[in-house]
């Protein structure tokens, strides 16, 4: 009966000295476990690169157990321009992947006092959670400069938008800011509407002297501020032109000569005129552009058929043509760019030049004002909200 005490009591103590080895050994699995997990969830608070490699060769050394090793992590692109010797001195090598891409590598060398197996396996666990924080990093780098580029971008775009404001404003003091006097025995009226900030139409009309009116308006090839610095150019070059005496075709002669010397690359139609203010006598000479119309007293519109020149600043040394008419008192001349009869509705139609004889017909009565005012809302009721694809100008000239 002793013996089989004795037998007994060997038997438990073998089992409780094993149930303590597998203590031992779960209470070791279970530390390092809550180490990995505690190190894999730290990797995550660095979402910059140079501390998300530091935060991890150093967990990396606290897994592997190895306070003197060395511990490097290649990342990106430098994990495969490493040299061959580079990687054969490593002791253990392991890839870090993610989604099935090679994110870089872990390795550890100079290892002193050994790498366990469950060690290597921790390191090899470690790996997995290494890889998404470099993927999580690499998409917070993306992002830093993504936010850094709408940044320069938006800095751009306000900049730009400022100084196409500026432009734009340059632009307008090129045209006139006052119409003529209600004493005076004409009625001109002019509008600029450009399709962007800045663009290419233009108009202008003074008084040479007190018998004659100067007018133009003019479309140049171009949108935007390249147009708008070869209108301001073109403006500035009829003005400084223009004395008594001289024709509207002498003048477009010497501005389209000194346009073509500056090789400027555009072009631009025009129609220009002198009023004769006291007998009604209108001198006209046109350089490519869309036909004038002449509204009678009675309501009659008739297109204004001129001897057609070239745009200005096509090539030198052109003989542009004078052609007169009588403006009697209560006609109109409505001069226009092709913004006006090419605007196009929704379903691509254009206003056409028609559309407009047919709305001037009815206009017999309006004021220059009241011309301009009611023919662009006619343009823009018969564009039903489609976008203003060409600079739009009118010029409406009447004599009471």
């Amino acid at each position: 009966m002793s013996e089989l005490y004795l037998v007994i009591g060997a038997v438990l103590l073998a089992l409780a000295i094993y149930l303590a080895v597998v203590n031992r050994r779960l209470t070791s699995r279970l530390r390092r476990a809550e180490k990995l997990f505690e190190l894999s969830a730290g990797l995550h608070s660095s979402l910059r690169k140079p501390d998300l490699l530091h935060a991890a060769e150093a967990a990396a050394r606290e897994l592997a157990g190895l306070r003197e090793a060395a511990v490097s992590i290649a990342y990106g692109e430098s994990a495969m321009e490493d040299t061959a010797d580079a990687r054969r001195n490593a002791a253990v090598t392991l890839p870090i992947e993610a989604e099935g891409r090679v994110l870089g590598e872990l390795r550890l060398s100079e290892i002193q006092s050994g790498l366990g197996r469950e060690e290597a396996g921790q390191l090899a666990k470690f790996a997995e959670p290494l890889a998404l924080a470099m993927s999580n990093a690499s998409v917070y780098e993306a992002l830093e400069e993504s936010v850094r580029e709408l940044q320069s971008a938006t800095f751009l775009k306000e900049r730009l938008e400022s100084e196409l404001q500026i432009a734009g404003s340059i632009q307008l003091s090129f045209l006139p800011t006052t119409m003529p006097s209600a004493n005076e025995p004409f009625d001109v009226c002019a509008l600029l509407k450009s399709a962007k900030e800045v663009g290419g139409d233009f108009y202008n009309f003074y008084k040479i002297d007190d018998r004659h009116l100067f007018f133009t308006l003019g479309d140049v090839s171009d949108k935007g501020i390249p147009a708008a610095l070869f209108m301001a150019m073109t403006l500035s070059l009829i003005k400084g032109s223009m004395r008594s005496g001289l024709t509207p075709g002498e003048l477009l002669e010497k501005v389209n000569d000194m346009l073509c010397a500056d090789d400027a690359q555009l072009f631009a139609t025009i129609v220009c005129g002198i009023l004769q203010i006291e007998t009604g006598e209108v001198v006209l000479s046109d350089g490519g552009h869309c036909t004038p119309y002449l509204v009678k007293a009675d309501g009659t519109v008739e297109p204004v058929k001129l001897a057609k020149g070239i745009p200005l600043g096509s090539f030198p040394e052109f003989a542009y043509k004078n052609q007169s008419l009588l403006l009697e008192k209560g006609d109109k001349l409505v001069v226009y760019t092709d913004g006006i009869t090419e605007a196009e509705n929704g379903a691509q139609e254009q206003y056409s030049a028609s559309r407009l004889q047919q709305f001037l017909s009815l206009a017999k009565d309006y004021s220059s004002a009241e011309i301009i005012d009611a023919l662009l809302m006619d343009v823009f009721m018969f564009a039903g909200g489609a976008p203003q694809s060409d600079d739009i100008a009118v010029l409406c000239l009447s004599r009471r």
